[in-house]
Order: structure tokens, then C-alpha cells, then sequence
């Protein structure tokens, strides 16, 4: 069982940090996996010393994990750590002096705008609500970059007034706008004239844009990307390829490529950290450097 050192840092970072609730169930796990590993060392998690935090780091990469998890367990076994330090339970912190392994950034997969335009004309062809609603998904999540998250979230009081900005709350609690072009505010209103007639008949009052006969009320992420799986394929496009986090990559790089500012994509994408949003900038610059290989006479053969 978890211990009430690593219980009070979740209710830290809940309270303190505003971390969704996915985060802090990822937070819990991460740390109950840590806890186990010293606890059975003889120490639990908070009391464990160097030599254990070296040891739990070390097993991680044994245990056929996958770079990303066991990366997100050592940062989560630092920052508890630090927050030990913090409150006063510990004098040092026991993961400072173990270097976690440098991860390779992947370059995230990439829609052309040709291929964005096949998904959105395949989800407009269905012709009813089912299409509308999967049209509209797809010209916001295109034009403004949003989270999957932050869209399943977006209150239909939000689109009320046809703006030409959201206000979307992210990660942290954040704040932020983000912008709809005139396809998506097309696509919204024509959503607006089917949802209606899709809302349960005890739910009139449903205050979301997206709204659903689950529990939440609303449509949830994993029905997104079924539902983009299901335009991909009728586009033509292969569904590995297709995700909202991939319409998201989609709407920053072709934004960089089209010549607009990384501070401002930055801003528009609701990261805390510009190197975040610098891994655009290397996937334009490999597109570049292909065209040009394929292009340019010097460059073949």
C-alpha cells in the first residue's frame, strides 16, 4: 500500500498544481511501483537511501519497459523526492546523484494538409449527424490545436456567440485561446442544427458541445479516436496514422511551415516550455531536407 508521504505529495500536487486526475492516478502508480521495489529492500519509498534509488532506476530498465514509462517513473520518483526535501522529512534528496538516461525525442507522425482535407471531406460525406458532429471534431481539433481533453471539455456555451477564439482551460489550469478558422466555425454551426435532435430525452439541458448518453454527460477521448479511426479509413488513410495528438501536430507544423512565429505557437498550443514546442521545428527541417533530396539535381544519385 501506497505510503501517507506519497499520499500527501498526490494531495499536494491535486491542490497545489492543479494535475488532472489522469496525471495523478499516473503519479500513484509510478510511486506505488517505487515503493514496492524499496519497501522489499527493507525501506519505504520516503526513507530509501542512494543505493536503493539506484538500484529501483536500474531494474527499470530491465524490466522490458518502455523508454517513455520507465522515464516518467524516475521523473516521478524525482519530484517526490523534492518535495520530501520540501516538507522537511528528508535532508537530501537520494535521486540527485543517479543520472537518468538521455531519451531520444520521436518526431511525432505527421498528416499532409492534402490528407487532413481527405479526412475532413470523409467525415462530412456521412451526410447526417454522425458526420456533422465527426466534421466538427475535426475542423476544431485542425484549427485550433487542441487537446482531445480540452475538446471533449469545451462547454456548448463556449461556440454560443460563433467567436472566432476559444477559451480553453489546459493543463495546469491554464488558460488560454485558441483559435477557430472559418471552416470550423462552419462546421460548428452546421454541428449546432443536428445536436439537438441527439441529446437524450431527460438531458435537454446537456451543457456540453459534444455531448453523450455516458456517465460524464459528454463524448469521451477514446470515442474520439474511434471515431477518427472510422473517418481514416473511409479516407483512405491508414488509422495508425490518424489520432487527435496527430491533428495537433498537424495544426503546429503547418503553422511553422507556413511561416508563423514559435513563440506564438507556443502560446496557441498551451506548452509551458518553447523546447516543447521546438520539435516542430526539426520536423519541417526533415521535410525540407526531403523535398530537397528529391527535388534538387545535386542532390540525386
Amino acid at each position: 500500500m501506497p505510503s501517507a508521504k506519497i499520499e500527501a505529495f498526490l494531495e499536494m500536487m491535486s491542490a497545489e498544481r492543479a494535475c488532472a486526475r489522469n496525471t495523478l492516478i499516473a503519479y500513484g502508480k509510478d510511486l506505488a511501483d517505487a515503493h514496492a521495489f524499496t519497501a522489499a529492500r527493507g525501506r519505504p519509498l520516503e526513507q530509501a537511501e542512494a543505493a536503493d534509488v539506484e538500484a529501483y532506476f536500474a531494474a527499470l530498465s530491465l524490466r522490458g519497459l518502455s523508454a517513455a514509462t520507465a522515464a516518467r517513473r524516475r521523473a516521478s520518483v524525482r519530484q517526490f523526492y523534492r518535495f520530501a526535501v520540501e516538507e522537511g522529512w528528508r535532508r537530501d534528496d537520494p535521486s540527485r546523484r543517479v543520472d537518468a538516461p538521455k531519451q531520444p525525442r520521436a518526431l511525432p507522425k505527421l498528416l499532409s494538409r492534402a490528407e487532413v482535407e481527405r479526412l475532413i471531406a470523409a467525415a462530412a460525406a456521412l451526410g447526417d449527424a454522425e458526420g456533422a458532429r465527426l466534421a466538427c471534431v475535426v475542423e476544431i481539433l485542425y484549427a485550433s490545436g487542441l487537446r482531445v481533453s480540452e475538446l471533449t471539455a469545451l462547454p456548448l456555451q463556449a461556440v454560443a456567440r460563433d467567436p472566432a477564439f476559444l477559451m480553453v482551460r489546459g493543463k495546469g489550469g491554464k488558460e488560454r485561446l485558441a483559435p477557430l478558422n472559418g471552416a470550423a466555425r462552419a462546421a460548428v454551426k452546421a454541428w449546432l442544427v443536428w445536436r439537438p435532435a441527439g441529446l437524450p430525452r431527460r438531458d435537454k439541458a446537456n451543457p456540453w458541445l459534444f455531448p453523450s448518453t455516458g456517465a460524464s454527460g459528454r463524448m469521451t477521448p477514446r470515442r474520439v479516436g474511434q471515431l477518427l479511426d472510422e473517418a481514416a479509413a473511409r479516407a483512405g488513410l491508414d488509422p495508425a496514422r490518424v489520432s487527435p495528438h496527430v491533428l495537433r501536430h498537424a495544426f503546429a507544423t503547418h503553422l511553422l511551415e507556413g511561416g508563423a512565429d514559435l513563440r506564438v505557437v507556443q502560446t496557441l498550443l498551451g506548452h509551458a516550455d518553447i523546447a516543447t514546442t521546438q520539435i516542430y521545428t526539426h520536423v519541417t527541417g526533415e521535410r525540407l531536407r526531403r523535398t530537397v533530396e528529391a527535388a534538387h539535381p545535386l542532390a540525386k544519385g
